[in-house]
């Protein structure tokens, strides 16, 4: 298979998302595996990236998801995204079916998804790179102090060196050219999850409420004359 280069994507177009895990070491010698989540914008290489102590659900998944439209101020086009479980709720005929929660975030937020193979660096090479580049500068030889701090840690280090520093194939600074891409993308704004709102439920001449298939009785209200 050959490759070659390939034009960059428009501005505001793309972002890549994926996640990592890591051994550290605390300040007693122990081992902590933490979790992260990065995102980085296509066109800029702009990055962010989120850690947690927690395997990611679909819930930390949307949580990490506005953290990084906050720090990047603003939201893409377009998300590409390896066939997570975290993402899926499984895959039918080749429809991707989404888990309930990324769902009902996805509709609210309003972008498009893409779904590739697991380490498929024609699609999401960009950020697969971003989490050896994590793993490789960042976190090795890194003590564990608590999960604050190393969230703090990878703030500094994205300010100072990660969207900085020129990038090694666009020879641009991810910092600059996020402040060009910034203004492409659709504005962020929190997401409020839509509350559940209680079902109404007929009650019966005897008095009782049928739910999933069992009758449930009520108490006698007896009012006076």
């Amino acid at each position: 298979r050959e490759y070659e280069m390939v034009e960059e994507l428009p501005y505001g177009k793309q972002a890549q998302v994926d996640f990592g895990e890591y051994n550290m070491r605390n300040t007693s010698g122990n081992r902590v595996k933490v979790f992260f989540f990065i995102l980085t914008l296509s066109r800029s290489r702009f990055k962010y990236v989120w850690f947690t102590t927690k395997y990611f659900t679909s819930r930390l998944a949307v949580e990490a998801h506005e953290k990084a439209f906050a720090f990047i101020r603003g939201i893409p086009l377009e998300i590409v995204y390896d066939q997570d479980k975290v993402f899926m709720a499984s895959e039918n005929g080749g429809d991707i079916i989404l888990t309930d929660t990324f769902r009902a975030y996805t509709r609210e937020q309003s972008f498009s998804l893409y779904f590739c193979r697991k380490s498929d660096p024609e699609s999401k090479g960009k950020v697969e790179n971003v989490v050896k580049y994590v793993k490789m500068n960042f976190l090795y030889n890194r003590t564990f102090h608590n999960i604050e701090t190393l969230n703090d840690e990878v703030l500094g280090w994205l300010g100072r060196t990660a969207n900085l520093l020129p990038h090694g194939v666009t020879k641009k600074e991810p910092y600059s050219e996020h402040n060009i891409e910034q203004s492409y993308l659709t504005p962020y704004r929190a997401y409020l999850p839509k509350q559940a709102s209680p079902g109404l439920y007929a009650v019966r001449k005897d008095n009782s409420v049928p739910y999933k298939g069992n009758f449930y009785s009520l108490p006698c209200i007896v009012t006076g004359k």
